[in-house]
């Protein structure tokens, strides 16, 4: 099934309602063996990945990785928004890998850049991007993460963090009224809590409440009623949304540096893809001040590749063999 030259490896991208599993040969991904798992049907991975091996046959497995949408510590990691525990044993296991590594989603992603295709790519904020320079992902979907990427030498280091729980900030009085409104009604105001699928949801409810008009609807309504047109409202938290994402991006540029690069991954990332120039993204991320000049030295780039995380596992697994 795959040549004898390229190690065969087991690589996996676990979200809280689906998990894709797919394998490569070396660093390329085979993106013909990819299969989507929903997780509600299995108990944990060690049973998809059963599952994936008995279907695939890979043969003799020298590696597997796992990227997952919640924290890692010391190989172990439990998902954020389902109750699975996942550990080294869990993927050595049913694919008798070799060599095995477990990792947050966003170190998968960071583990993919320079290795995403071209036409993947899409720029937001124009800038130049040297090589050899650290990079940082930031992902927007169901929550709100980064990961800084340093390459050092042969060796490429991703560091884990959960910044989507740390204080959303406030630069507006709207931006202190939105804050009570989530620290209110979830008991923290954090940037995921504004910054994710859902937070676009409590955005839009906020300026109801504001507006003395409550309403609310998901996410996918809203962008809908935004690119329609339909709802000034809609168009208001798309808004309000992107100015604040540019505000939080711009943060984590200046604490991480990111000279080669800011790129922003996650299904949310990619809905807002025609609003970042018509909603201000480039004004609010470079919003700082007497350093607002020196921001124009960092790029913004959209990943449009589904399969990333996919590809990063594959390329971590293939430096550690």
């Amino acid at each position: 099934m795959t040549p004898t030259s390229s190690p065969t490896l087991v690589v996996a991208d676990i979200g809280g309602t689906n998990t894709r599993v797919a394998l490569a040969t070396g660093d390329t991904l085979l993106t013909e063996t990819i299969r989507k798992y929903r997780n509600s049907g299995y108990a944990g991975l060690e049973n998809i990945l059963k599952e994936f091996v008995a279907e695939t046959a890979p043969g003799t497995v020298a590696g597997a990785c796992v990227a997952v949408a919640g924290p890692v510590r010391d190989g172990r990691a439990s998902l954020t928004n389902r109750d699975w525990s996942i550990d080294e044993g869990t993927v050595a296991r049913p694919t008798a890998a070799g060599t095995v590594a477990v990792l947050n989603d966003l170190q998968a992603q960071g583990h993919a850049l320079g290795r995403i295709a071209p036409e993947n790519l899409r720029t937001v904020v124009e800038a130049p991007q040297p090589e050899h320079s650290d990079r940082l992902v930031i992902g927007i979907g169901t929550g709100f993460n980064c990961a800084p990427v340093y390459d050092l030498g042969a060796s490429r280091l991703v560091s884990p963090s959960e910044a989507g729980h740390a204080n959303m900030p406030i630069r507006t009085e709207d931006d202190l009224a939105l804050l009570r409104f989530v620290e209110t009604a979830h008991g923290f105001p954090a940037i995921e809590d504004v910054l994710s699928g859902r937070g676009l949801e409590r955005i839009y409810a906020w300026l109801g409440h504001r507006d003395g008009d409550p309403a609310e609807r998901t996410a996918a309504e809203i962008m809908s009623a935004c690119e329609t047109g339909e709802d000034p409202r809609a168009t208001e938290a798309a808004r309000t949304f992107v100015r604040i994402l540019g505000t939080v991006a711009g943060n984590l540029t200046l604490i991480h540096l990111p000279f080669g690069g800011v790129f922003l991954v996650g299904g949310v990332a990619r809905a807002f893809t025609p609003f970042y120039d018509r909603f201000g993204f480039r004004a609010a991320f470079v919003d700082k001040g007497r350093f607002a000049g020196f921001m124009q030295n960092f790029s913004v780039t959209l990943v449009e590749d589904d399969f990333a995380a996919l590809s990063g596992c594959a390329a971590h697994l293939t430096r550690l063999l």
